[in-house]
């Protein structure tokens, strides 16, 4: 059951970032519907074994719909993420751990609910607060960010020795 559910999950996240990409831009984007495939495995993780194949589909396809809406999202308020880590990881990992106490084939009730959003909340809160402060002792230590010649030539240059995506558009969803 979890080996089905996982992988009915990640191919409906799949296929629905696929058409909402196509139905938003004018065109499947190959990247995205990538994105969709890891939301929808980020969304079962939670769930995989609670939950009936049908339930792992529809968790699955509104993980890669989300996935898309949160990607465009980020990108209008400009937080960089470049491949999306927050809205697979991040937005994807929370709609999974709901979708366990909405779906959840022991059944479900306002109470599962509310430990699933006790838990989310929880999470973000130690999320948050974790990373806040690692990432100030970092900038005032070692410093966290690189110099404006380097951020508007690509780390990908300077710290690699090379160009990662040399035809690639900046902020592509954010213009859409």
């Amino acid at each position: 059951m979890i080996f089905v559910n996982t992988n009915l999950a990640a191919a409906a996240g799949a296929v629905l970032a696929m058409l909402a990409t196509w139905i938003r831009f004018g065109k499947p984007e190959i990247g995205m519907s990538l994105n969709g495939a890891l939301a929808g495995l980020v969304a079962i993780t939670s769930p995989c074994a609670s939950v009936s194949p049908l339930s792992a589909v529809i968790i699955g396809a509104v993980a890669g719909i989300i996935v898309v809406f949160s990607v465009i999202f980020f990108d209008k308020i400009k937080i960089d993420d470049p491949v999306g880590a927050i809205s697979v990881h991040g937005v994807n990992g929370a709609w999974g751990t709901l979708a366990a106490g909405i779906f959840n084939m022991g059944g479900t009730s306002l109470k599962i609910i509310g430990i699933q959003v006790l838990g989310i909340v929880a999470c973000f809160i130690w999320t948050f607060v974790t990373a806040f402060i690692m990432f100030k002792l970092i900038d005032k230590t070692i410093g966290l960010r690189v110099s404006p010649e380097e951020e508007a030539e690509g780390l990908d240059l300077s710290e690699h020795g090379g160009i990662a995506y040399p035809d690639y558009e900046v902020s592509s969803y954010a213009q859409q």
